[in-house]
């Protein structure tokens, strides 16, 4: 939140104050960091906005069993095995289980990685932030999220925030860490918008792109030259080493106020009814339709969480018991909301001729132990799991990897962290050579050196 304060008080000739007027541009309930445009504007301007490219980021949060989703073992015991039967798909590379019809029909699309590993603790928060940045924090350095680190690079489009996260952040998932969804090192300037909202409920709309109330459409259609706004009601603060910083963040905020296109990317109403009944009319499935608007309208980069913790309700951390999930309720719950949703935004991309030119990528901070539980449920295994890409120059039907015959550890090419981040910026074009400004102003890499891309995905 961007917090101007000062002795004594300014009033407009419309009767509001100095601070109800900078409080059009208080943005933070939602995440959106009033520096972030305008400490890109020059950027952006030197480096144009000829790129299209852009990725969609679906994090598991939670973290799916591998055995019962996209890497299972029909011929390992039972309690190995679990109780769903494996799929044919349209992949002639490989097969499913039986909880993802929709994803079956579309798997030419879509290429796995069975092979993921990490040797962090076993801890959620741990495998969030080195599957979304690359790296695990240590020494205090947080390492920015791969959407954060595109928006530093190549700024703003079509007046739309680089990096949205969709419904809302990630919240608590027992370890108490960073999990690794903002701008980290390089400052609040480049941490994503952040919607704060489910897309699927009734008259869902993102407030903080309207002005508050005591300031009205009418007022602020009148004072559309801001300069004239920001001499009548800070003239005393333009005094101050701030003021030039000030304004750069109050014009943003009125830009993104008073933007039709920002609007419009966030208008779920403008969507036929079919077709956000295709994508389900559930959060996730909500998610998804508005990932491809906001994508579609300019956005660079889109997180979506497919859940915001694991704690009472039901997720994809199937411990067995409360406040966990079971296996049956991964099944009954999370696996219809989640095919649908997914499969309808491949299927989008692809009809819309954007896929080529837009990564969706899903991933999940670690897999499930081989055996079940007493419980009837799977506990934490950062040893193996499985993820998967479409799009974005991804060549669909593949499988990257191998797991053991119990899907307990890599046995053909692991695949670290740091190789999953490497290939989402590969995707994006960016080189892995680049350097962001680091810590102490120190030149830090984009990705540990020799670092590579899964590039067996491109083809």
């Amino acid at each position: 939140m961007l917090n101007i304060t000062g002795k004594g008080s300014i009033t407009t000739c419309d009767g509001i104050t100095r601070r109800e007027f900078l409080q059009v541009g208080t943005l933070s309930a939602i995440g959106l960091s009033m520096a972030q445009y305008s400490a890109l504007s020059a950027a952006q301007t030197a480096k144009g906005t000829a790129d299209n490219k852009s990725a969609i980021m679906i994090f598991n949060l939670g973290a799916p069993s591998q055995l019962d989703t996209w890497d299972p073992k029909p011929d390992a015991p039972r309690e190995v095995r679990g109780p769903f039967k494996p799929m044919r798909t349209k992949s002639d590379e490989f097969e499913i289980t039986e909880i993802f019809p929709l994803h079956a029909k579309i798997a030419d699309k879509f290429s796995i990685v069975r092979s993921c590993f990490h040797t962090a603790a076993a801890v959620h928060d741990s495998g969030h932030q080195m599957m979304q940045t690359g790296r695990l924090f240590t020494g205090g350095v947080n390492t920015p999220h791969a959407g954060c680190a595109l928006e530093f690079l190549k700024g703003w489009r079509n007046e739309l925030p680089a990096h949205v996260i969709l419904p809302e952040p990630m919240g608590p998932t027992g370890g108490n860490i960073p999990h690794g969804q903002d701008a980290g090192f390089l400052g609040k300037a480049h941490d994503p918008f952040v919607l704060n909202a489910d897309p699927s409920v009734e008259n869902f709309e993102v407030p903080d792109l309207r002005p508050p109330q005591e300031i009205g459409e009418a007022r602020l259609n009148r004072r559309r030259r801001l300069r004239e706004i920001v001499d009548d009601t800070v003239r005393s603060f333009e005094a101050s080493p701030n003021a030039e910083l000030m304004n750069a963040n109050f014009a943003a905020a009125y830009r993104l106020m008073t933007s039709t296109r920002a609007r419009e990317a966030f208008d779920l109403t403008k969507e036929p009814l079919k077709v956000r009944e295709r994508y389900g009319m559930t959060r996730f499935g909500q998610c998804c339709l508005l990932a491809r608007r906001l994508i579609e309208a300019g956005v660079r980069f889109v997180t979506i969480n497919t859940f915001i913790t694991v704690f009472n309700e039901i997720t994809w951390d199937i411990h067995g018991s409360k406040p966990f999930t079971s296996i049956t309720g991964m099944k009954e719950i999370v696996a219809p909301m989640y095919d649908q949703g997914y499969s309808a935004l491949i299927e989008d991309l692809h009809q819309r001729g954007m896929l080529n030119d837009t990564l969706v990528c899903n991933l999940a901070e670690f897999g499930r132990t081989p055996k079940i539980n007493p419980a009837g449920g799977r506990d934490h295994w950062p040893q193996c799991w499985s993820i998967y890409f479409a799009g974005g120059g991804i060549k669909g039907g593949q499988v990257v990897g191998k797991s053991d015959e119990i899907g307990a550890y890599p046995v053909e090419r692991p695949i670290a962290p740091n190789e999953v981040v490497a290939t989402i910026y590969k995707s994006l074009g960016l080189g892995l050579e680049t350097h962001l400004p680091g810590p102490q102003s120190r030149p830090f890499p984009l990705v540990d050196f020799g670092t590579l891309p899964i590039n067996e995905l491109f083809g």
